[in-house]
């Protein structure tokens, strides 16, 4: 390891006079260059994009992904440069939850066919949202992410820079002050009436001295002044691209809304053609009948299927169901039966006779014939 003292040294210099040239600007004791009123509104708009900017990309990943866990795997992934696994969301997983329930009720009742519709659907809504989170990350989280990684780096590292050369500048100001002022005590010490020639001859030499030593000082003050130009000038124009960072996350976020708008309305679709799914097969909704009578609760029944107010209809059975009590019809699946309502009886049931028997039967185990 090549240990050089002298660099060291030097840079600790740098560092202990920088940071008392700090202090002194702090307390007013030294003098500071300015930068002009465009310059420090174009420092203030670019700090102002860069924590904004933060804030939305941060809030943005957290919409995108709930979890904590998982958006810190995804960070790891991507800093070592790999593909994350995939794995199911939230409503792919329900899907299947609800289909594998379905095969163990059995698809052919009405709750295990119900949930292998519900769990279908929720499975292309979990599609629906990968699809979204995929392109939302693509359009809308990577420009950002950019930004902040790319060209706020770069600005920050030229602000750092144009910072230096600034103290600098202030530092080559203050000691060509230092040695104009050391310069004319010299030159105001020499008295031509002198009774000691040396002391005049030293006073003069010194004159001599501090003459060169400013003349030293105002070419460096020169030098650094053309280099703090140059990096202004540099840091001013990469600030002005900031206008042009706006215009480019005002597109990506058009793009974002757009997709957003998409996911939603892909999963409004999905949903309504669920519930239609559903209303065409009334056993979706059908609780414990038995356990509608006892509470006198009444669920809400598709209009063709609503039991008539007067006289007697055929029935066709959907679904076998076991009499509770003996106050209701056993009912086999496919078989035909009468059925009509008496005053004050639940909307929920009917009164079914097959030959001698009868009992109440469940509107939702029936499909009325006209």
């Amino acid at each position: 390891m090549d240990f050089n003292v002298k660099k060291l040294a030097s840079d600790a210099g740098i560092f202990f006079t920088r940071a008392i040239q700090f202090t002194g600007e702090k307390f007013g004791q030294v003098e500071k260059t300015e930068l002009d009123a465009h310059f420090e509104n174009l420092l203030s708009r670019a700090d102002s994009t860069k924590n904004w900017t933060e804030k939305i990309f941060r809030q943005t990943e957290v919409l995108l992904q709930p979890n904590p866990s998982s958006r810190i795997e995804e960070f790891l992934y991507e800093k070592l440069d790999r593909t994350v696994p995939s794995r199911p969301n939230n409503e792919e997983l329900l899907g299947h939850y609800m289909q594998d329930a379905a095969k163990d009720f059995g698809p052919g009742t009405p709750y295990g066919s119900t949930l292998i519709k519900v769990g279908d659907c929720e499975r292309r809504l979990g599609s629906v949202q990968r699809e979204f989170l995929q392109t939302s990350a693509i359009g809308f989280l990577t420009p950002l992410r950019n930004f902040l990684e790319g060209d706020w780096r770069t600005i920050s590292k030229e602000r750092r820079l144009l910072e230096n050369r600034r103290l600098d500048l202030d530092s080559c100001k203050a000691r060509l002050k230092k040695s104009k002022l050391a310069e004319s005590k010299a030159a105001a010490v020499p008295d031509f009436q002198e009774t000691r020639p040396r002391n005049y001859v030293l006073s003069a030499s010194a004159s001599a001295l501090w003459s060169e030593e400013v003349d030293k000082a105002e070419h460096e003050l020169r030098v650094a002044q053309t280099e703090f130009d140059r990096q202004a000038e540099v840091t001013r124009l990469l600030l002005e691209g900031i206008s042009s960072t706006h215009v480019n996350h005002l597109r990506c976020l058009h793009e974002f809304v757009e997709a957003q708008t998409a996911y939603y309305k892909q999963c409004h679709l999905h949903m309504q053609d669920l519930q239609k799914e559903l209303d065409r097969f009334p056993n979706a909704f059908a609780g414990n009948p038995g356990h509608s009578m006892a509470s006198g609760g009444s669920s809400p029944l598709d209009p063709e299927v609503q039991a008539p107010a007067t006289g007697t209809r055929k029935a066709k059975v959907l679904y076998d169901y076991d009499a509770a009590d003996t106050s209701e019809l056993s009912l086999l699946a496919d078989e035909l039966i009468t059925v009509y309502t008496v005053p004050g009886m639940d909307s929920d049931w009917l009164v079914g006779e097959r030959g001698n028997q009868k009992g109440k039967v469940p509107v939702t185990y029936l499909e009325l014939l006209s």
